[in-house]
């Protein structure tokens, strides 16, 4: 059985797995109005990764023996200046739920919950690829220049993402 300090931790990130997915999918549609097609078929996966991480949340906290409570999702934003700025916010984005997932491991610890601490070290290794991957775009998108123009490359190879 899990800790009430656990189980309301466990459900607050699974709240904030799902406004990722959320967030994402915001990010997508702006890329949409660009006409940017890849840069928007990486960010609508990515938000469909969200939602699977959100759903392992969900599934974690029935097996063992808590109670899902869902909340309500905040709206997130809907228009950015540019490409640039969209991969900036993910990169930072992704940086901040690292944190949150090392706040959670810390709680688990601290309570002594081997089950939880052994179900977030997925989310840990999975956290240094998501920082990774944001990383690598800002990276390419601030060497090409922040210009769609420049960036048609770079569209294109995000549009490959399986």
């Amino acid at each position: 059985m899990l800790k009430k300090s656990v189980e309301d931790a466990l459900n607050k990130q699974l709240n904030a797995e799902l406004y990722s997915s959320y967030l994402y999918l915001a990010m997508a549609a702006y890329m949409e109005t660009l006409s940017m097609k890849g840069f928007a078929h990486w960010l609508r996966l990515q938000s469909k990764e969200e939602l699977a991480h959100g759903i392992k949340f969900y599934d974690y906290l029935i097996e063992a023996g808590g109670t899902v409570k869902l909340a309500a999702i905040d709206a997130p934003k809907t228009s950015w200046k540019s490409a640039g700025t969209v991969f900036d916010q993910v990169y930072a984005h992704e940086q901040k739920v690292t944190g949150l997932i090392h706040g959670l491991m810390e709680l688990a610890i601290k309570e002594k919950d081997y089950a939880t601490t052994g179900f977030l070290s997925w989310f840990v290794k999975e956290q240094v690829e998501e920082e990774a991957n944001a990383s690598e775009i800002v990276t390419k998108v601030k060497t090409m220049g922040d210009i769609p123009g420049h960036l048609f490359w770079l569209d294109h190879e995000l549009g490959k993402r399986k």
